[in-house]
Order: structure tokens, then C-alpha cells, then sequence
């Protein structure tokens, strides 16, 4: 509320719409602050600081901003900083004990389908699935949190002539019976995977028998049909396992998803449109590609020389399945690594030139890649490190926390997860155990740890939890203040529902963790420095604790991240 209308009346001083509202990191600098006199200033020629305190004058005469702002003031070069009103503070950042809503009014009855995790089948989930996994599912949560109808697909690699190479390497190396039987089915399917490769290095004309086999599975050859049944069945029993580990979930498909495998049969419709459109042409050898105006990209390839599918035919087949289901207006988003970025550059120029959607409807959320410090992972060579591994590793170590299995299967996950959701999607990490698995520091333990605290003061209070604990079972007096370490705490509370719209609307999770880890710091500073029990403020302090600890709670909630009561 406070942010809209400062937005407005600054728009209607400078008869400007382009208008920077930031929230300075030093909360010294105020609780928002505008660069507009130093544009304006630029553009006419003038001194910047006499523009801004033109601006300061007419900005506190204005009613609107009566009981939203407390302060005004003009900093070198030429900033202006804002201070939220005290009552306002007070009556904003305690009410976040009792209930907290982040919805925004801006994206009311909108639609978004978010794609995510997507891992092959009969391979195992790799550390490099695990970013695109807990990412997406971070960025479904943060778009639901404000506001948007969101729909969560697993869009599984089921299909492909990945299982040419399967299918001819289970039949020509395999046995059934023992894979069957095996603990890790799937281990032993990559297994097989790798040796394909490993021959065909020797051999190049088993690739030929890999391209004959997928042509069968594609024609609908019984034989090659029971064997990637298998292999899927062998698949998902083990993602399930992780997905329940990680409290995953999807929408679509009775929570499966709709793997790629899901649209064989509706490839031809997509082949057919794009034959009556004009934008089918034949390629070198057969295959159909379609070419760019000006070659702007690269020709893009719909069908190989012997007629099966690629990527494209079979996420056309899904896009257009998503707009007919959800309808035109469906926003549709890919967490995929950012090595795909060309690729789907590609297919969302495609969709526009088909008319599906309009700019902005596809987005691509990029993740960079788990490597190694000197090479990249690769399942081809099997040098790659299983998800399940790490998990194992991460609650062995958790469980210095104590006994308790399920606290420490918390603790790990939380450990896992914040890692990688502190950081800027795009960026590669270097897989170094201790870092991945880190509980020092800016870390899932230490905000889990926070969460902790926080509750742990309430209980000894005797107060409610926080979902029971309002301003008003504290204050009699509607005047209440807070003095500057318990301000100092508040002011970083009173930006949470924008952080969160600010995150959503980017499609990027580190803004919240970034913001909840000082909003821990500053909390632990202000517990280490203040008496909460048994000072003359108990009451509202407890009340600030509450606040604190609902915030951390729902904004772990958010990253999908758990938050105990104790550890």
C-alpha cells in the first residue's frame, strides 16, 4: 500500500511513469529511496540536489502521503530517502504474527503452468536435476503465493532416441530378470547406457541398430513398446522416492506429469499446422526444419531424415496442449539449463510466428550447470553424482542435530536446497561436498536455527505460537513504538510482501533467501543484544519475535524448505 501510493504521487510531481522505487540496503538510508531528481536533472540540464529538494518540498505538502510517511530527505548526489510512519511500522510488521497475505492485486486471475524437474528415464536422478527440481517448484510457490492460478508439470524424458540406445544395449548386453530383481534397477539402466556408448565409440553401426530400435518404438513394435514400459515403471518407482524426500508435487497427470511420450499422438496436428502455415521446409537429406526471417536463428529441426521426433516436435505438441487445456492467456514457463537457451529462443519464436501466444507468455528460467572443478558431469561417460547419494550424505551428516530420523531428514534437505537457492539460478556451482552440504553460515540450518530460536523464546514466555499471538493481545494503547534495535528489525519485516512479489515476478528465489538470511541476521543481533524476557518491553518484543519467526517460517515454506520448532 505504502509503495503505490508513494509510486503515484511521485508520478503525478514529475509527470513521469518511469519511476525507481527501491529499498536501500542500509535501512539508515530509509525504507525506500528514489534516483528520479537525478534523471530529471540530467534531462534538464540542472543541479541535481536542487531538483530534488524542489521535489522534497512538494513531496511533504502532499495529504496523500499523511500517516505513510514519517520522513523525507535529500542524500548526495541527489537521492531522496523515505521513512515509513512509525504507527504504520508498528501496525504493518506485528500483524505478520497472525496472518500474512503477499497477494498482488496486479496478477489476480492469471494463469501460469511452470514445468520443472523433468529427469530421464532409465537414468538416475542426477545433482544436475536436482537445480531445475528446486527451482521451479521454488518459483510455482512464490507465483501461487501472489496471486496466480499455477498449474506444476514433470514433463519427463520418456520418449527419444535415448531409448533406441536402451533398448538395443538391454538387448544386446541386458538381462531382464536380474534388473527385475535388482535393488537400483535404474543404476543398472545407466549402467547399460554407459556401455552403449563405451561400444559404440568402437562400433559406429550400433548407433544405426540404436536409430532402428527407436524407429520401432515410435511404429508401435510390441517388443520395443514392453521394454521402455519397463524401463519407465523401474523409473518413476525410484523418482518417487526422491520427490517424496524432497516434498516435490505436480499438478498435471494425477501428479506425474505428462512425460514426453504423452504427445506421440498429437505430433500430427502440430506437423499439420505447420505444413498448412508455410513454415515446414525440407531439408538436406529429408529432414524438416523451419527457417527464420532473415535468418535471424538458426533453422530449427521438427523431424530427423527418417521421420521420428525431436525435442521441438514433441514440446510443440505439449504447448499447444497446455494453451487448448488452460486457454491463450496461460503463461508457460521452462526451468531448463541454460545451455537450452538457443533452443528455446528458437521454439518461443516459433510459437508467436504460429500465432499461439504473444511476448512475454513463453519464459525460459535459466540454470547453470553442477560441475566438477575441472570438467563438466556427463552420465554418457557415468561420470556423474547421483541425487540419492548426496541426500544419504547430507542426513548422515544432519544427524549431529540429534536421534531424531525425521529432523535430520529436515535438516539435510534444508541444507541441499538452500545452497542452491541462495544463489542467481544462472550461475554454475563447483560441487564441493562440504559446500553443498554446508550448515554454517548463510545456510538452511542456520535460518532453520533461527526459526528455532524464535520459537523457543515464545515457549519459555509462555506465549502462543505465532498464529495465535496478535498485536492486539499485547497493546491496549493504539500509540505503541518501537524503540531503534526492535525498528531496526521491523523495517526489514515491513518489506517482506514485496520481496516475495519482487521474487515471483522475476522468477528468482535468491532475492527471498537473500532477504531472509539478514532478516536472521538482524533478529539473532537484536536477540544477542536485547532482553526479550523479563524487560519492561517484554510484550512487544515477544510480538516482534512472532513476526520474525512467521516470516522466516512462510518464506522457507516458500523455497520449500521446512523450518522445525526445535533443533
Amino acid at each position: 500500500m505504502v509503495r503505490e501510493t508513494l509510486l503515484k504521487v511521485l508520478q503525478s510531481i514529475t509527470q513521469s511513469e518511469d519511476i525507481k522505487l527501491d529499498v536501500p540496503q542500509d535501512s539508515a538510508h530509509g525504507d525506500y529511496a528514489t534516483s528520479v531528481a537525478l534523471v530529471m536533472a540530467k534531462r534538464q540540464n540542472k543541479n541535481p540536489l536542487e531538483v530534488a529538494e524542489e521535489l522534497v518540498g512538494k513531496l511533504r505538502d502532499n495529504k496523500e502521503l499523511e500517516g505513510l510517511i514519517d520522513r523525507i530527505e535529500v542524500a548526495p548526489p541527489g537521492f531522496i530517502n523515505f521513512w515509513v510512519a512509525d504507527s504504520l511500522l508498528v501496525s504493518e510488521t506485528l500483524k505478520f504474527a497472525d496472518k500474512i497475505d503477499v497477494a498482488s492485486n496486479d496478477v489476480s486471475g492469471k494463469k501460469v503452468l511452470v514445468e520443472y524437474s523433468s529427469p530421464n528415464i532409465a537414468k538416475p536422478f542426477g545433482i544436475g536435476h536436482f537445480r531445475s527440481t528446486v527451482i521451479g517448484d521454488a518459483v510455482a510457490n512464490l507465483l501461487e503465493a501472489v496471486g496466480y492460478t499455477v498449474y506444476r508439470d514433470n514433463h519427463l524424458g520418456d520418449w527419444g532416441t535415448q531409448f533406441g540406445k536402451q533398448i538395443y544395449a538391454i538387448k544386446t548386453w541386458g538381462d531382464e530378470a536380474a534388473i527385475d530383481k535388482s535393488d537400483n534397477p535404474v543404476h543398472d539402466l545407466v549402467e547399460l547406457y554407459v556401455k552403449f556408448h563405451e561400444e559404440a565409440e568402437k562400433d559406429k553401426s550400433l548407433e544405426d541398430g540404436a536409430r532402428g530400435w527407436f524407429k520401432k518404438l515410435e511404429s508401435g513394435n510390441p517388443e520395443a513398446r514392453r521394454i521402455w514400459l519397463k524401463c519407465v515403471d523401474w523409473s518413476l518407482d525410484a523418482f518417487k522416492g526422491i520427490y517424496e524426500i524432497l516434498n516435490i508435487r505436480f499438478t498435471e497427470n494425477d501428479g506425474v506429469g505428462y512425460g514426453e511420450s504423452y504427445f506421440e499422438t498429437k505430433m500430427k496436428d502440430v506437423l499439420d499446422e505447420l505444413e498448412s502455415k508455410g513454415l515446414l521446409k525440407e531439408g538436406e537429406e529429408g529432414a524438416k526444419l523451419v527457417f527464420f526471417d532473415n535468418e535471424k536463428y538458426p533453422p530449427l529441426m521438427i523431424t530427423k531424415k527418417d521421420g521420428t521426433s525431436l525435442y521441438a516436435t514433441r514440446d510443440l505438441a505439449a504447448d499447444k496442449f497446455r494453451l487448448e487445456t488452460y486457454g491463450q492467456g496461460l503463461t508457460i514457463i521452462n526451468e531448463v539449463g541454460a545451455e537450452q537457451s538457443l533452443y528455446f529462443t528458437q521454439l518461443f519464436e516459433l510459437e508467436q510466428m504460429l500465432g499461439w501466444v504473444k511476448d512475454g507468455q513463453r519464459i525460459h528460467v535459466k540454470h547453470g550447470f553442477f560441475r566438477f572443478t575441472d570438467r563438466k558431469m556427463s552420465t554418457r561417460k557415468g561420470d556423474i553424482i547421483w541425487l540419492s547419494d548426496v541426500i544419504d550424505e547430507a542426513i548422515a551428516r544432519a544427524s549431529k542435530f540429534g536421534s531424531d530420523d525425521k529432523l535430520a531428514r529436515i535438516v539435510a534437505v534444508g541444507a541441499l536446497k538452500w545452497n542452491d537457492l541462495k544463489r542467481e539460478p544462472v550461475k554454475d556451482i563447483i560441487f564441493d561436498w562440504d559446500q553443498v552440504l554446508s550448515m554454517d553460515g548463510n545456510s538452511g540450518p542456520y535460518m532453520q536455527y533461527t526459526y528455532a530460536r524464535a520459537m523457543s523464546i515464545l515457549s519459555k514466555s509462555g506465549s502462543q505460537v505465532p498464529d495465535k499471538l496478535t498485536v492486539s493481545n499485547h497493546f491496549g494503547a493504539s500509540d505503541a513504538v518501537f524503540e531503534l534495535s526492535e525498528k531496526n528489525v521491523a523495517r526489514k519485516l515491513f518489506h517482506y510482501p514485496q520481496t516475495v512479489q519482487d521474487a515471483a515476478i522475476n522468477y528468482s528465489p535468491h532475492v527471498l533467501a537473500t532477504y531472509l538470511f539478514t532478516l536472521a541476521q538482524g533478529f539473532n543481533t537484536f536477540y544477542n543484544n536485547e532482553r526479550i524476557i523479563g524487560s519492561e518491553r517484554e510484550q512487544i518484543r515477544l510480538s516482534l519475535t512472532a513476526s520474525v519467526a512467521s516470516v522466516i517460517k512462510h518464506g522457507l515454506g516458500l523455497l520449500g524448505i521446512e523450518a522445525p520448532q526445535k533443533m
